[in-house]
């Protein structure tokens, strides 16, 4: 009997225990049937019915353990002992089992006993086309030169498919080219492909090549597998540099600029790297003359002037240029470059100056020469014929000689140095040529100064501020004029007109007639004194002199330069006190009495603010720091003391505040028992107020008299004389203290006073006095107080200037007197 092994394995050794039980038993059956079956079927799928083909009693294949005896690869297949069928119990790969392309063939032992029998069977597995051909790559690239010759080879990666028979690789194709095709040779591994040129390759038509090479089996259907190869095309040195013409012309002027380029040329080579890179240069052959002038880039081809050209010696050059590539061995190309030269008008009119004032005064009449000159061209006929012209705008023209191209430069006007004291005259000479050429001159002319400026002020009227209390003998301020003129034109000397209305104040100023500044030899007082007006006249050394001169006026500035004065309690022995008696009874709110005093200062400076400084008992009185009423915060009970000492501050609001003290001493007295009485009394006590407050208004009018006659003469004055200017502070005629006075000042057309704090309608102020009280009339029944705004009726008592406002007793005031800065406006 024939045996069969497994390709690929030991097949002796499944018969060997088979065979000793033969021998041992003595008795054996031998049979070999053979079945075929596809690759990849289902699990399941019978094979064939070994028992019925062996000729087994299917009916007793349980009992003798019909059963399949091979290794574990052949456990793919197993037998049914019911009907005694080959069946596949696992999935089948072919390519796993068998390796190349000849037959698969499992051979399988089927075992039974009682008696033993062993038989065999073949099963072979046919191939199925399962897997498509297979590139180790999917690129493959080469360089092919373009000189290469046609049926070179070149071998392509070779595919691979695990199939077999006639679903292995059948052929190889390639995408439809004019240059390629693809061959095969048969070999034991299979079929090997390889790419073959069947046309010269040209680099400078098409540089690379993509082919698709594709791998088909013979299955069906039909399985493939695609190779993308590049072509890449090496350049090779087959082309010669070309010239798109064999012959150029061109022309250039001459006198041409020496590193001009005239021409470029441009010789081409379709080749690659240095077999394309072109060379240029002259040919050996030319005249000595051509390599001074020309030279070439060997690079780009620029033709550049090197020497100078002119028409006059050559007229016409010819130049030989080759191309060359930088190829193994070089190749050229030729071609001849005609350069004609044109003439030009190459000479430029020149200006001689003969003549020349390099100074002329600023006086000097229109139609004054100042300079002679003549112009010459060294061309003849048309491009020798030339015209002049002064080209800038300056004062001056060109006129003509009775000798042709001979020019005198005179005034056209009248000059003035202040405005212009240096002129460059540009004269232009142009000739006629084509095109035409022209020459520039500068002729420069200084004006000399001659005085005839005014010394002037930049701002005129001067207005300067001045702070009272200046110290005498320092200078205050200064005074600049300018003057337009130059040297001793332009030196000038200050001095002070001593006339007019203020020929007393005068006195006290002098002025440094070279610098200006003016010193005042007396301290002023803005009290007595608030504005003066002056004169200075500013005279230059030219010859003759000029003057000019300019307004003053002199606002002076008020300081902190006075204490407020105690009016009320009245001052004795050096110290302000006064002794007020109030009845127990009297609720909280009662007046006790107020504080009167007055600032010579104005604004600020006397502006008078009212605090206790020294009180016994802080809890019982009150002061009102802008009016100085002292009243009482509660209720007297009996514990409190029977005498009170307070002691008021007094102080302005200037930068340096300055103060007065006050004492005034409260006892505490038993009310009357009727209120009869106590309403006379009352009605006693408030005329004799009045008495006291008429005897104040009578004394400090008397103490004012004088200066209110001062004041009304001031103004008189001040009238009389007609002002061309406006001061951006006017004085205020009735000048009214610190309480209630004003500051004046103008605009545009609108006149605005500055007061503070405000009065109601029907106040007036006492002039005639530096006093801030305001003196009110006594009403007791008033049921307003004079507060930021006075009530309507209250008046200031005219002839005085105290900075003290006085009250009459108001029991039942419901407002205070506050410090308010209002703005009056006057059209």
């Amino acid at each position: 009997m024939r045996m069969h092994t497994k390709p690929g394995g030991n097949g002796c050794s499944w018969y060997i225990f088979p065979l000793a039980i033969f021998l041992f038993t003595g008795r054996g059956t031998f049979a070999q049937i053979r079945y075929s079956i596809p690759e990849e079927v289902g699990e399941g799928t019978v094979v064939g019915n070994v028992a019925k083909d062996l000729g087994l009693d299917i009916v007793s294949l349980a009992d003798r353990r019909f059963r399949v005896v091979s290794g574990s690869k052949d456990a793919i297949f197993e037998v049914n002992q019911n009907n005694g069928a080959l069946y596949v119990g696992n999935p089948i790969d072919r390519e796993g089992l068998c390796q190349g392309s000849g037959a698969c063939l499992i051979e399988l032992k089927i075992l039974v006993e009682n008696p033993l029998e062993i038989h065999y069977v073949i099963v072979e597995i046919t191939d199925v086309n399962d897997h498509s051909p297979n590139f180790p790559e999917k690129e493959q690239t080469f360089e092919i030169a373009e000189h290469t010759l046609p049926g070179r080879r070149f071998q392509l990666h070779t595919a691979r498919d695990p199939d077999a028979g006639i679903n292995s690789i059948r052929t190889y194709t390639l995408t439809a080219n004019e240059h390629f095709e693809v061959n095969l040779r048969q070999s034991d591994a299979g079929k090997i492909p390889f790419l073959v040129l069947k046309k010269p390759l040209d680099r400078e038509q098409k540089d690379r090549h993509t082919l698709l090479v594709t791998a088909v089996d013979g299955g069906k259907p039909q399985r493939s597998g695609t190779l993308n190869v590049s072509i890449i095309v090496l350049d090779s040195n087959d082309n010669r540099p070309i010239f798109s013409q064999e012959t150029y012309q061109l022309s250039i002027k001459e006198n041409i600029n020496v590193g001009t380029s005239v021409f470029k040329m441009n010789a081409t080579d379709p080749d690659k790297d240095t077999n394309g890179e072109v060379e240029y240069s002259f040919g050996k052959t030319l005249r000595r003359k051509v390599y001074d002038i020309f030279e070439i880039n060997k690079l780009n081809g620029d033709i550049i002037i090197t020497g100078v050209v002119d028409f006059e010696e050559n007229e016409l050059f010819e130049l030989d240029v080759e191309a060359s590539d930088r190829g193994t061995p070089p190749l050229t190309g030729e071609c001849r470059l005609i350069i004609k030269i044109i003439d030009v008008n190459d000479n430029s009119p020149e200006i001689e100056v003969t003549s020349l004032s390099n100074t002329v005064p600023e006086d000097s009449k229109p139609g004054t020469i100042i300079s002679l000159l003549s112009v010459t061209d060294k061309d003849a006929g048309i491009n020798g014929k030339i015209i002049s012209s002064i080209t800038n705008d300056v004062p001056f023209e060109l006129k003509p000689s009775y000798k042709e191209n001979t020019y005198s430069i005179v005034t056209k006007s009248i000059l003035d140095r202040e405005k212009v004291s240096h002129y460059e005259i540009t004269v232009k000479a142009t000739d006629c040529g084509d095109p035409p050429l022209s020459t520039f001159k500068n002729v420069n002319i200084q004006i000399s100064d001659v005085n005839d400026n005014s010394p002037y002020f930049k701002q005129t009227p001067l207005q300067f501020y001045l702070n009272e209390n200046n110290v005498a003998g320092k200078p205050i301020f200064s005074v600049t004029a300018s003057d337009n003129d130059l040297n001793d034109n332009a030196v000038i000397s200050y001095n002070i007109v001593r006339e007019g209305n203020h020929k007393d104040i005068m006195s006290f100023l002098n002025i440094n007639a070279n610098s200006g500044h003016i010193t005042a030899l007396k301290s002023f007082d803005f009290e007595t004194l608030k504005t003066f007006q002056f004169q200075v006249v500013a005279t230059d050394s030219g010859t003759p002199p000029l003057s000019n001169n300019v307004t003053v006026n002199v606002f002076i500035l008020d300081q902190n330069d006075n204490a407020p004065v105690i009016l009320y309690p009245l001052s004795s022995n050096g110290s302000a006190e006064g002794v007020e008696e109030v009845p127990r009874n009297v609720n909280a709110g009662h007046l006790v009495t107020k504080v009167r005093a007055y600032d010579a200062d104005i604004g600020y400076n006397g502006w008078l603010l009212f605090s206790l400084q020294e009180v016994t008992d802080h809890s019982l009185f009150g002061l009102d720091r802008y009016t100085g009423q002292i009243r009482t915060l509660r209720s007297f009970t009996e514990t409190d003391e029977a005498e009170h000492k307070l002691v008021i501050l007094v102080k302005d609001n200037g930068n340096v505040s300055l103060s007065a003290t006050a004492t005034v001493i409260v006892k505490l007295v038993e009310p009357k028992e009727a209120f009869a009485a106590a309403d006379v009394k009352s009605a006693a006590k408030v005329d004799e107020e009045d008495n006291v407050t008429l005897y104040l208004m009578i004394t400090l009018g008397a103490v004012s008299v004088f200066f209110l006659v001062s004041i009304i003469v001031l103004i008189a004055m001040q009238c009389s004389k007609s002002t061309d200017y406006t001061s951006k502070y006017l004085q205020e005629t009735n000048y009214d203290g610190t309480l209630c006075h004003s500051i004046q000042y103008r605009s545009g057309d609108k006149r605005y006073m500055l007061v503070g704090p405000r009065m109601s309608i029907g106040s007036t102020i006492v002039p005639g006095s530096h006093a801030n009280t305001l003196v009110l009339p006594d009403r007791r029944r008033a049921s307003e107080e004079v507060g930021p705004r006075m009530s309507i009726g209250s008046t200031i008592v005219p002839g005085s200037h105290a900075n003290t406002l006085v009250l009459p007793d108001r029991r039942r005031a419901s407002e205070e007197l506050l410090p308010v800065l209002c703005l009056n406006e006057f059209n």
